[in-house]
């Protein structure tokens, strides 16, 4: 599905910490979820602090539509190369959703690059464990960026 075609009908996304799960809804309801890892850093939305922020956003662009699964992200855009499993790097693979808040707390999260995207530690899926944004498994981060348009809501609470 490209980023213009329909969506499940009134879709939204919901990030619970507590849970480590991703959700996608569907007028409300739960119809698909991931598990994810957030910050290892905690919560919150000060710049520099590598937390994840709480709230409400919205996937304000979306990069990597047909990129090989594992691929390297810079600065949104793919390296050429292919990441293997594990490392210490926190690194940006497959697809990213950047998020932009839309609360007073939050309204930074677009200037400190949070992102919705895969990672090279598939091991530590289900803890907190990224430096801020929100992992999932790069299969997962796929399926997912099929699924949701830009503009799509997301609350991380």
């Amino acid at each position: 599905m490209a980023d213009n075609d329909n969506p499940p009908s009134a879709c939204s996304l919901r990030v619970d910490v507590a849970r480590q799960t991703l959700y996608l809804l569907s007028n409300g309801a739960a119809v698909k979820s991931w598990p994810i890892s957030t910050s290892k850093f905690g919560l919150g939305s000060e710049p520099g602090s590598f937390r994840t922020p709480l709230g409400r956003f919205r996937i304000c662009e979306k990069f990597g539509g047909g990129a090989p699964a594992w691929s390297v992200f810079k600065s949104r855009r793919p390296t050429g190369e292919i990441a293997v499993p594990g490392g210490e790097e926190d690194g940006v693979l497959s697809r990213i959703l950047w998020l932009e808040g839309l609360d007073d707390a939050n309204e930074n999260t677009r200037g400190r690059y949070i992102y919705i995207h895969g990672t090279n530690q598939e091991h530590l899926i289900g803890t907190p464990a990224s430096h801020g944004c929100v992992r999932l498994r790069n299969a997962d981060v796929i399926e997912l960026f099929l699924l949701v348009p830009s503009g799509t809501e997301v609350e991380i609470a």
